[in-house]
């Protein structure tokens, strides 16, 4: 490589490709014990004819022999052996704790051009074995390029919790649909542009559920308007838009659900509130539009009228659009109003929950909602202020005991809200916390009284966001212990 070549650090030694190991194919694995009882595991999910050169064999391997599933010789490896062996296998695996004979089985098949793996071994290999996310016919494979493959492994546990567990089901019912598809439109351009809007609107999410019946319909109607479409040489006005009204949880991403996830990478615009911290929206497809329509205190960005329209505008215009909310979107998130707005004007819609901001910022705080000793119910409550800054509130059945209570955007009102609880009958040593930030890196806690809430979350500069939390279940608080 030329080291002058700005690019030379991203260029690596090793190209992924999917192998074809059929029934005609031969696959030799030297070694008898755990190592090789792993790579044979890898050889079992193909179709290929194992054969195995060892002079003796663990538990595992034995069974698999023994119902011939494998062919196994019993036989000292040496270059003799190699050689009678090797020649017309698809690869080798040389998979012993021996690294001078994994080398000498590597030499021998590449100096006959067979594809060989010496395993914990890249240098003498002329292919490594990656990590795989398994979901037949689906498979995923994740590669270091040998460096890592502890991290390798790592990076499939991720993915296996984002992969559906039926995306096997997805992928076999667009496999079945393939030549449909290909005769009505012939053009690779124009069936992709099919694929993609089924892949993106509910159509997907029917197969996965296994509706063959509906995923079929609405394949067939995109397959339709792509024809008409290319018949009249509009594409806009034939595609109908959805919207996606999806709870990002408290501020930490790690909180999304699979499915928002899901959605954020397939929107085409998100409309987003002051809630959400930079890395949520990291998690949003990078050449997403962003609309900022957050509402703050006396600071409304957009009115909750126009943020209707806006939606149904760009769904109208064929636009896939994600309504991002913090917390869940219909708890104080005003996504009733929206979900109705959409529903009056004929626009799809679906709804993803997501972690609340009072179970995930109680969570994070260490403190329970309910309790059986103190805490048989909770109520959540808004404690916005009027205009005239009086809090129009329930107190008699706020002020109780045996709750809990949780107020959302009560930062701006809280010396007026313990006063009046307590007014209303609780005692001024009554317990309550403030949470802010919750479950992210700068998350703050005060956990305190009604008497002196107010004046600690004043002293100690809490901002929005941040919730109150007021009950017994606040002296239960447990401070977690990270390892």
């Amino acid at each position: 490589m030329d080291k002058d070549d700005p690019d030379t650090e991203l260029r690596l030694p090793w190209f992924p490709v999917t192998l074809r190991l059929d029934s005609t194919s031969k696959a030799l694995v030297i070694g008898g014990g755990t190592i090789a009882a792993n790579k044979i595991a890898l050889l079992m999910m193909t179709e290929a004819h194992v054969t195995i050169l060892s002079l003796s064999l663990n538990g595992e391997l034995s069974r698999l022999a023994a119902a011939g599933r494998v062919q196994h010789f019993a036989v000292a490896v040496s270059d003799d052996i190699l050689r009678q062996y090797i020649p017309g296998c698809r690869l080798v695996f040389a998979a012993t704790d021996d690294r001078a004979l994994n080398r000498l089985v590597a030499e021998v098949a590449r100096e006959m051009n067979i594809p060989v793996c010496a395993v914990d071994d890249p240098e003498p290999s002329t292919f490594i074995t990656p990590a795989i996310v398994r979901r037949p016919p689906v498979l995923v494979a994740i590669s270091s390029s040998g460096a890592a493959p502890v991290l390798a492994r790592r990076l499939r546990e991720q993915i296996e919790t984002l992969l559906p567990a039926q995306i096997g089901r997805l992928a076999r019912f667009m496999q079945k649909m393939r030549p449909a598809v290909a005769t009505l439109h012939p053009f690779a351009e124009t069936r992709r542009r099919v694929w993609e809007r089924f892949l993106d609107g509910s159509g997907s999410e029917q197969a996965l559920s296994g509706d063959e019946d509906s995923a079929r319909a609405m394949l067939e109607a995109e397959a339709s308007r792509e024809a008409k479409a290319l018949a009249t040489g509009s594409q806009s006005e034939l595609y109908a838009g959805e919207v996606w009204l999806v709870g990002a949880g408290p501020g930490d991403p790690d909180l999304l659900t699979l499915k928002a996830l899901r959605f954020m990478q397939n929107a085409d615009s998100v409309l987003y509130d002051h809630l959400l911290p930079p890395e949520i929206l990291d998690r949003v497809r990078r050449d997403a539009e962003r609309i900022f329509v957050g509402k703050q205190r006396s600071d409304h960005a957009l009115p909750q009228s126009a943020i209707n329209d806006e939606l149904i505008r760009r769904a109208r215009a064929g636009q896939r659009v994600l309504r991002l909310k913090g917390g869940d979107p219909f708890i104080f998130g005003r996504g009733g109003e929206e979900i109705e707005a959409l529903m009056e004007a004929g626009i799809p819609f679906q709804v993803v929950p997501g972690i609340s901001a009072a179970n995930g910022c109680a969570a994070s705080a260490g403190i329970p909602l309910t309790h059986r000793d103190c805490a048989q119910s909770c109520l959540f409550l808004t404690g916005h202020a009027r205009a005239d800054g009086t809090l129009d509130l329930p107190w008699d059945t706020i002020a109780r005991r045996g709750q809990t209570v949780v107020i959302y955007m009560g930062l701006g009102g809280i010396s007026m809200l313990c006063e009046r609880l307590i007014q209303h009958g609780l005692p001024a040593d009554w317990p309550a916390a403030v949470v802010e930030k919750g479950t992210q890196p700068d998350q703050r806690v005060i956990a305190a009284d009604l008497r002196s809430l107010p004046e600690l979350t004043i002293a100690g500069k809490f901002r929005s966001p941040a919730l109150i939390i007021v009950g017994e279940v606040v002296r239960h608080r447990v401070i977690s212990r990270k390892p």
